[in-house]
């Protein structure tokens, strides 16, 4: 299951972990948000132990999500050693999501 990121656990979760992370930004009123949450679910079991797969809602964590600058939603980060090292923005399937996930492990 993904986790429940937040303002205040997004540092210890995502930027002191030792494992690359994936990141969603999303909203309950997004459509396309949605789309893409059973597919971060998805992700989430798979890379289990491997990665860290979470989800920000962007309407009760709004440091974070402008911190990295979220404009526009559903946006995903792909964050390796505390850096943002790749991103997605709008809904896609999990092929190109496990591909970029994949390309840091």
């Amino acid at each position: 299951m993904a986790l429940e990121l937040t303002d205040a656990n997004f540092e210890e979760n995502v930027l002191n972990s030792d494992k690359p992370a994936l990141v969603d930004f999303w909203a309950v009123w997004c459509g396309p948000c949605r789309m893409v949450g059973p597919v971060v679910e998805e992700i989430a079991n798979d890379y289990e132990g491997k990665a860290v797969v979470g989800k920000v809602d962007v309407d009760n964590n709004p440091e974070i999500a402008q911190k990295y600058g979220i404009r526009n939603i559903p946006t995903i980060l792909f964050i390796k050693d505390g850096e943002v090292v790749d991103k997605q923005v709008g809904a896609v399937g999990r092929a190109a999501l496990a591909e970029k996930l994949d390309a840091m492990l």
